[in-house]
């Protein structure tokens, strides 16, 4: 060792007192010493010279983070960084490797987690600063546990953030100074509960214990007095009853793991306001609990147990026979110590307790929820992620895992990312996400009137990739919409389904509104031409089948209805060319109709007379029809029900002659049929492909959608009704189709 070493080393000795004794000998070699004492001798100028974290000193506080990471059994590598994150502050630490000091000189590793611990101190304080109401709520909290995990690159960085702030809790408990309420009230919705699901319950408790010391300080000193026993001796009664039940397995020849531990004053408190108990109702203020071998020597572990202490009447639990409804098991039973008072015992086999902590029924799912005793929702995925995390920390006794607990643990946990509103409102992206991205997360308007970025108060491309812990704000104009550059995958504006969703909703706005406008004025042409200004519009787009007058500039806006059209809705019935009427007088048979024309139809009394079938009702066999005498166009044949054939034959009766069908073998009719269904993707193909499997050819389709309802016409050609119900019915067992029927 270097005489500079030795001089350093004798300083931090005398700096650090006792509390680095314990420190330097807890479990590390010779050589892992010799890192630590190099870490601090480079630390030791900047501890003299910044002086303190509030009014903590520097060096006592990382002595102390160091402290609690020793007890923790990390490596020597984490409890370097810790002390030299605590020294250098955020001024020194630079996010390039080649200008950041720490790894300059202590290498790679020690740079990235004293750079990450520093984020996640930035990260605190800015939430702590937050005005945004919402960034305190129970899920903003959970938001910033994600985050907080998601920004530590390495689990250990985690482990550092803990101890530290463990480190200022004691601190501030030692000295009796008071602890600001923005902290203690973080320690509990923050770190206590990141403490609890990543399985570390000596810091949770602890962490638990002194915030609410200080957020709680007259129900704190009550509970406190309620117990009448102080911490030590709850303990020491804990670890005589460990002693005492360890021997009577042992002479029964049972192979059993004893634990158990004093519940805590937080504890305390949270049972009895959630579940609305008085303190003597409590009776698992002490607990063990007593994991064995297999299901049978439970019950023999309980017979043993109800041998050594009275049981208390109606507190026995058999959850292993009677599981509860999320799968826990295990056997809870409440005895008298003998001095009378009740303390719980747990019984257990090893894969029962597996599945307490790590399954769907782990201690946390039931210890965060609310006073109504609901569940906290988190995401499987992270929860399952977590639950794997945890598992490491409880192997780290058995497995030396040190080194593997860093870059793997929580690589798991990347597949979203976690950046901050300037009001420190935590925003959930998928990895890759843009501001673009963020400021649609945050809202449509404000994705939609987004211009420019700033993240860390930098100005930055709209199409810049954010990484978690980052302060966006999205700079927009007062009007205005998306570019249409923004869906284009190669220019990486947008990574979010949702966003893409958003930005291509305003462009189907935009191109709705532009058709209906040039619709409008084709129409409006139209009607200049006919000379019908004046009309109704509404009333014209229903009476040609549409639902109202945009659906119907849509239509021929998209040619799909023709202009020519519109002027039928301005016939009137009775203004048809006529034939004269001395040309039906005819000598002819009644019973000797003339041959068909091309429709099919034969007009009885009358040879080779032209007739049409009517498009108003488009009639087909063997529907009951009459005709009409036009002029100029022959017989117009209308079914007998149509109503514009009904009107005609009120007004003027001499013109109506009989017809009936003839030959129509090898005929095809066109008719209307009308679909209503629910509107999705690829129901025009699928009703389509009842027409083909049907050998209908459809000649002509006119659909709208509004408001995800589909109404669908179809001209299509059919032989005789048989024909036309076959098609009817096939399109009714279409998914979606909500009614069928021809016009």
């Amino acid at each position: 060792m270097s005489d500079t070493t030795l001089q350093a080393s004798s300083a931090v000795m005398s700096h650090f007192g006792d509390a680095w004794n314990h420190v330097a000998n807890d479990g590390l070699s010779f050589d892992a010493q010799e890192e630590l004492r190099q870490a601090l001798a480079w630390a030791l100028p900047r501890f003299e010279r910044d002086g303190a974290v509030g009014e903590e000193s520097l060096a006592g506080h990382a002595a102390g983070v160091v402290a609690i990471l020793s007890g923790l059994q990390v490596d020597v590598h984490t409890r370097m960084a810790a002390m030299l994150a605590t020294a250098v502050g955020n001024r020194e630490v630079n996010a390039n490797p080649s200008k950041d000091p720490v790894t300059l000189r202590f290498g790679a590793e020690i740079g990235r987690l004293v750079h990450g611990y520093r984020a996640l101190i930035r990260l605190g304080q800015v939430t702590r600063d937050a005005s945004d109401s919402s960034a305190g709520s129970g899920a903003q909290s959970e938001m910033l546990r994600k985050m907080l995990l998601a920004m530590a690159a390495d689990l250990r960085i985690v482990l550092m953030r803990l101890a530290s702030r463990l480190q200022t809790l004691r601190w501030h408990a030692q000295s009796k100074l008071p602890l600001e309420e923005s902290v203690a009230r973080e320690t509990l919705e923050l770190y206590a509960p990141l403490a609890n699901r990543l399985g570390i319950w000596q810091i949770k408790w602890e962490m638990e214990d002194l915030a609410f010391r200080f957020l709680e300080p007259v129900r704190y000193k009550e509970i406190a007095r309620l117990l009448e026993e102080k911490r030590v001796e709850r303990e020491l009664f804990i670890n005589l009853a460990v002693t005492r039940v360890s021997a009577a397995l042992a002479s029964a020849g049972i192979a059993g793991e004893v634990t158990g531990r004093p519940k805590h004053i937080y504890s305390i408190w949270n049972k009895m306001r959630n579940k609305r108990m008085d303190f003597s109702s409590l009776f698992d203020l002490r607990a063990l609990r007593i994991i064995v071998d297999d299901i049978r020597t439970c019950y023999t572990a309980l017979s043993l147990v109800h041998n050594l202490w009275t049981p208390v009447p109606n507190e026995f639990d058999d959850y292993i026979s009677r599981p509860k409804p999320n799968g826990y098991r295990s056997l809870h039973t409440v005895v008298y110590d003998d001095d009378g008072r009740p303390f719980e015992v747990q019984i257990r086999t090893e894969e029962m307790h597996q599945f307490a902590e790590f399954g769907m029924a782990a201690h946390w799912r039931y210890k965060e929820a609310g006073a109504k005793g609901g569940n906290v929702s988190a995401d499987s995925e992270y929860d399952r992620k977590l639950s794997w995390i945890r598992q490491l920390l409880a192997w780290k006794s058995d497995v030396q895992v040190d080194e593997t607990l860093g870059a793997t643990a929580l690589d798991q946990l990347d597949d979203n990312i976690y950046v901050l509103t300037p009001q420190a409102r935590v925003i959930e992206l998928p990895s890759g996400a843009t501001p673009v991205d963020f400021a649609y997360q945050v809202h449509t308007d404000l994705g939609h009137r987004c211009r420019g970025a700033r993240v860390d108060g930098v100005m930055v491309p709209l199409n810049t990739r954010l990484i978690t812990g980052q302060t966006v704000e999205v700079i927009t104009t007062k009007s205005g919409g998306p570019s249409r550059d923004w869906l284009n995958p190669q220019l990486a504006y947008l990574a979010s389904q949702r966003s893409r969703a958003k930005v291509r909703a305003w462009f189907n706005a935009i191109d709705i509104q532009q058709r209906i406008a040039q619709g409008q004025t084709m129409l409006d042409k139209e009607l200049q031409r006919l000379g019908k200004t004046a009309t109704n519009l509404e009333q014209l787009a229903q009476q040609l089948g549409f639902a109202c007058a945009d659906d119907l500039y849509v239509a021929i806006a998209k040619d799909e209805f023709g202009l020519r059209q519109v002027g039928t809705a301005f016939e009137a019935p009775t203004i048809e060319p006529e034939i004269e009427l001395a040309a039906l007088n005819r000598p002819s048979l009644s019973e000797s109709p003339a041959h068909a024309g091309k429709s099919g139809v034969l007009v009885v009394g009358v040879d080779a007379l032209m007739t049409q079938l009517a498009k108003c009702c488009r009639p087909a066999p063997p529907d009951l029809i009459s005709g009409f005498v036009t002029r100029g166009r022959g017989v117009s044949i209308h079914r007998r029900d149509c109503k514009s054939f009904l009107a005609l034959a009120d007004r003027e009766r001499e013109r109506i002659i009989d017809v009936t069908w003839g030959d129509t073998r090898d005929a095809v009719y066109p008719v209307d049929i009308i679909v209503m269904a629910a509107d999705r993707h690829g129901l025009l193909r699928d009703i389509s492909e009842v027409f083909a499997r049907q050998r209908i050819n459809v000649i002509g389709v006119n659909t709208q959608s509004r408001q995800l309802q589909a109404r669908m016409v179809f001209t299509a050609e059919v032989g005789n009704a048989e024909h036309l119900n076959k098609a009817l019915a096939g399109i009714r067992d279409v998914a979606g189709v909500v009614e069928v029927s021809r016009r």
